[in-house]
């Protein structure tokens, strides 16, 4: 089609130039144009890379893929629309009715649903486990297993799973272990490197680190694996935008820092709230008081990540107060950000659960997740000294 001038309304080529970007371009394109339809074929066929329809793949979402894939030190992983896509990818994209799937019991409160709901629902039976205790994994396992889904450390109750027993039985009884290693992030551990076989992120979260990105990742040790999953995740449309792994690019440039700033700030809020009058409990892997430290110490050696967990005696209105005099702490469902935040996941990523099922968990009225972010530690030690003592006194 022609303009008034007579010239094509698209370009055939961008401008030549001798010099390249130093930041990765955004690629917003839909669309991929071709010479040929030989050289649409070379593509399909996989002897010449290109890209034709983004929801088939594009160059931003390739960036993050790579970057990641060299963080877990397997190739071939993909990029999804959101952390719960990457999880769904592994849960729908590889088993089928009649199949069986064992969860940790603290899953994340979407997976655990997915799990009691959605599953069964499509003739894949699930059930739940301790992953800190392979026996009671072991028990649930039937001839029609075929996978085990496990966060590496749970969320948001920050149990630690026994890995490297879990992967031996997994082995004995040839099912898939996926590890959703969202909160220990690569850099605090690497599942492949203790028998994985699939490894879900949200990238959302720590890893983009700065509440603007909506995207999950997934890479199987097992490239047919890695090939199942990127055509469903093809099929149902779960692809990235390119403007959030643009974003997330940018994000994880600064990763290690963020992630080794952070995780050593809620090692000593750990141990600050731990001292503090009105508060019943505190969870962070790296204290002795924790009941899987030694595996934790086994798993992540000195890297406690940036998650901390406490409760406050006084049930729901404590948590009400505290929230309020929390001065410059945002109260919402997400972790990972640059900004220290506050869940209470009784009212959020658990609120699907019954009361009884919460209480099974530890998930009480009065307990809170913290994501540590980047505030100086003295800072964030007066803004919890002055929320608790609010929350003790209302």
């Amino acid at each position: 089609m022609r303009n008034s001038k007579g010239s094509l309304i698209r370009p055939t080529s961008l401008p030549e130039s001798a010099s390249r970007p130093v930041v990765t371009p955004l690629s917003p394109s839909v669309v991929y144009a071709s010479e040929t339809p030989d050289a649409l074929d070379a593509q399909y066929e996989g002897r010449v890379h290109g890209y034709t329809y983004s929801r088939e793949g594009h160059p931003n979402a390739d960036v993050v893929a790579a970057r990641l894939d060299a963080m877990e030190g397997m190739p071939g992983g993909v990029v999804t629309a959101s952390g719960m896509a990457a999880v769904s990818a592994v849960l729908l994209g590889l088993l089928k009715t009649g199949d069986h799937v064992i969860g940790g019991k603290q899953l994340y409160g979407r997976s655990l649903r997915l799990m009691a709901e959605d599953l069964p629902r499509l003739g894949i039976r699930t059930s739940l486990a301790d992953p800190g205790n392979v026996d009671a994994v072991r028990a649930e396992i039937r001839p029609d297993t075929r996978l085990l889904l496990v966060e590496a450390v749970s969320n948001p109750t920050l149990n630690v799973a026994d890995i490297h027993g879990l992967a031996a039985l997994c082995k004995e009884h040839g099912l898939l272990l996926a590890v959703d290693n969202t909160f220990t992030t690569p850099r605090g551990f690497r599942p492949f490197d203790h028998g994985a076989d699939i490894v879900i992120h949200s990238i959302t979260k720590l890893l983009a680190g700065h509440s603007d990105v909506m995207l999950g990742y997934v890479v199987a040790r097992d490239p047919a694996l890695n090939e199942r999953l990127r055509v469903f995740n093809v099929t149902t449309g779960l692809t990235p935008s390119p403007f959030d792994c643009w974003l997330a690019e940018r994000g994880m440039l600064s990763f290690e820092l963020r992630f080794d700033r952070a995780q050593q700030t809620a090692a000593a809020l750990a141990d600050h709230l731990a001292a503090l009058p009105g508060v019943a409990r505190v969870i962070y892997p790296m204290r002795t008081d924790h009941p899987d430290h030694d595996r934790a110490v086994a798993l992540l050696g000195a890297r406690g990540c940036n998650m901390v967990s406490f409760e406050l005696n006084g049930g729901r209105a404590a948590a009400n107060a505290f929230t309020r005099a929390a001065d410059g702490l945002s109260f919402a469902p997400t972790l990972g950000d640059v900004g220290t935040t506050l869940s209470h996941p009784a009212s959020s990523s658990h609120r699907a659960l019954t009361p009884e099922n919460r209480e099974a968990l530890g998930l009480r009225e009065g307990f809170f997740r913290v994501s540590v972010g980047l505030e100086d530690a003295d800072t964030l030690k007066r803004v919890f000294s002055d929320a608790v003592a609010a929350a003790m006194a209302g």
